[in-house]
């Protein structure tokens, strides 16, 4: 496998500039998640990596070789689309050899990887098949099985499931992250779900309006968030942002407290609210609460509390769980 380290990385189109100098490394063997807004340039970056895209400043390096000049073949990266990318007249098998045979190796060479990297993606009863009889997840092993098979120095996922449906994509997820560990792939893995980037990855890049707003491990991103942007997209429901006077109480511009950081509570420095929305899930019951604030509260509280809507209830942050901004939107320490 490989490092990737990408130093200033910019792009622009005319005078559009969508990438702002990016920096950031991803270790031997790591799996960086790439996440942020539709339009905030993620898909764009993943693409001068693989030299779909060409770079208007800034270099890519993989194993400390400057790739900026080289062509996509020539870089050692396989990347797995969103479309998957099949040719729909050749089988399963002939899919995932072709990459192989354009590149000149033997018959017996890519018949040899094709049935190991079926083997390892449970596609061996489907190799004769074309992928119009496939299913969406079937046609997803075979696009990764592509990639596996030309054993590339770097991964590159491009929203790879998000042509799925929601239980399929829980657990393709699930095998995605199993078999980068078994290969031990270094990857680099583009989407706009947040919970899917904080259960797959090692760390994780937020980008906004092509700036990188943080990188991180999914915990770091959680509980220390470094500027509002990242606080409000990191987290389901999102973290709760109040401003005004009371976050002026607490030296701050604006203050966060995640849904599941409340305690309820009738303290007398408690915030209280009428309950307008109550949902019980079982495990959870979550409660919009309106305490006069310019946003209403959303709290995540234990699955057997039942409050009616018109309740008054009291909460208040559990110890250590507010989040403080400044004017800038820059996190205060």
């Amino acid at each position: 496998m490989a490092v990737v380290r990408i130093e200033n990385l910019r792009k622009s189109y005319g005078a559009l500039q969508v990438i702002h100098g990016v920096d950031l490394s991803v270790g031997d063997g790591e799996f960086l998640a790439l996440v942020g807004p539709s339009g905030c340039g993620k898909s764009t970056f993943l693409r001068m990596l693989a030299g779909l895209e060409e770079v208007s400043g800034g270099d890519i390096f993989i194993d400390d070789m400057r790739v900026n000049d080289l062509s996509p073949r020539e870089r050692d990266i396989a990347m797995v689309f969103q479309n998957y990318a099949l040719y729909p007249h050749m089988t399963v098998a002939e899919n995932m050899g072709f990459a192989l045979k354009l590149a000149g190796h033997s018959a017996e060479d890519i018949k040899a990887r094709v049935a190991q990297a079926s083997d390892v993606l449970g596609l061996e009863p489907y190799l004769t098949r074309k992928p119009a009889a496939l299913s969406g997840g079937q046609r997803q092993r075979v696009a990764m099985g592509r990639a596996i098979v030309r054993d590339p120095k770097v991964f590159l996922f491009d929203e790879p499931l998000s042509n799925l449906d929601a239980k399929l994509r829980v657990q393709m997820r699930s095998e995605i992250r199993d078999l980068q560990k078994r290969l031990n792939a270094t990857t680099i893995y583009v989407t706009h779900d947040q919970v899917e980037a904080m259960t797959m990855a090692d760390k994780i890049a937020v980008f906004n309006k092509g700036v990188l707003e943080q990188l991180g491990t999914p915990l770091e991103l959680y509980h220390r968030p470094a500027n509002l942007f990242v606080a409000a997209f990191i987290g389901s429901p999102q973290m709760n942002l109040v401003s005004g006077a009371v976050a002026s109480r607490h030296n701050a511009t604006t203050i966060g407290v995640r849904p599941e950081h409340f305690l309820l509570s009738e303290d007398d420095d408690a915030w209280r609210g009428a309950v307008v929305v109550a949902e019980c899930l079982g495990s959870d019951t979550f409660i919009t609460l309106d305490c006069g604030l310019e946003s209403k509260l959303q709290v995540r509280t234990s699955g057997s509390y039942e409050p009616k809507i018109g309740d008054t209830v009291g909460v208040k942050p559990m110890d250590g769980c507010l989040h403080r901004f400044d004017e800038t939107g820059h996190a205060l320490r």
